[in-house]
């Protein structure tokens, strides 16, 4: 699968036609995550099955549908649910909604993820901001940036020591310690999915630096950084988990997006806190 920007500008012409609202900001929210996008005033809903070349989701806990409209005074735009690899799409289809941000004239991205605690220090319902991550699934292989390059887009070889906005995330520290939310920070790893660490996995994880670990983002952090956007993400710890073998414990979806229920009022306060700083 290989895209044009004409395929991008369509996506844009679409959503032009539906709101005259310039975003500046980008949402991805991830599973359980999306009820902030239903606190934007003056929005306007899209469904991903109206945007020529947007992929569905089809995992329970994302709706699918695109939302424009004012947070904290800033025009945002904020996805409803993402697609992921482990769905069947290609890279290039994972990442595309963060290409047509970028022709949108979105400058920073914001992305949100339910991610299983490493670190034995996270407990479920805990917000963990990245300020690293490892990806797993590029390493062998599988990144969006393979294949031809688009020079007006960005580098072909792009460097990644900077990847997390060090501007945001100072400015969400801040909000979560003026209002006592715990928010740690650290590494997040990235597996394709779509099953669960087996606890050897988790072992080597824990061993090799990670804090957290999840099935997206990464993705969506690479095209946003190739293509100049400023980026920051935040993991909201879903399950602590499993490193013993033989244990009455299993992790499952459905403690995910029970868990997102508890987490969305903190990730709110901090994402509206990031916004109004901008």
């Amino acid at each position: 699968m290989t895209y044009t920007q004409q395929d991008y500008e369509k996506a844009v012409v679409l959503i032009r036609e539906r709101t005259s609202l310039q975003p500046i900001v980008g949402l991805v929210l991830g599973s359980g995550l999306g009820g902030l996008a239903d606190t934007l005033q003056d929005r306007v809903v899209i469904p991903y099955a109206d945007i020529p070349g947007w992929p569905r989701s089809t995992v329970v806990g994302h709706s699918g549908q695109l939302v424009i409209g004012y947070l904290e005074g800033k025009v945002v735009l904020a996805q409803q649910g993402r697609a992921h690899f482990y769905e069947g799409y290609a890279m290039e289809q994972v990442t595309f909604p963060i290409r047509v941000m970028h022709f949108l004239g979105v400058r920073k991205v914001i992305l949100t993820n339910a991610a299983g605690g490493i670190n034995k220090a996270y407990r479920t319902g805990d917000l963990m901001l990245l300020n690293d991550h490892i990806n797993f699934v590029g390493m062998v292989g599988n990144n969006p940036l393979m294949g031809a390059n688009d020079e007006s887009i960005g580098p072909r070889f792009l460097g990644m020591a900077h990847t997390y906005d060090a501007d945001m995330r100072t400015a969400a520290k801040k909000v979560a310690a003026d209002e006592n939310i715990k928010l740690h920070e650290g590494v997040y790893a990235c597996l394709s999915g779509p099953n669960f660490e087996t606890p050897a996995e988790i072992r080597m994880l824990r061993t090799i630096g990670a804090d957290a670990v999840g099935m997206s983002t990464v993705h969506e952090s690479l095209v946003a950084r190739h293509a100049g956007m400023s980026v920051m993400a935040c993991s909201g710890i879903t399950n602590e988990c499993i490193d013993a073998v033989d244990t009455d414990t299993e992790t499952n979806h459905e403690e995910v997006l029970d868990a997102g229920k508890v987490i969305v009022p903190r990730l709110t306060t901090i994402l509206k806190g990031v916004i109004r700083s901008l």
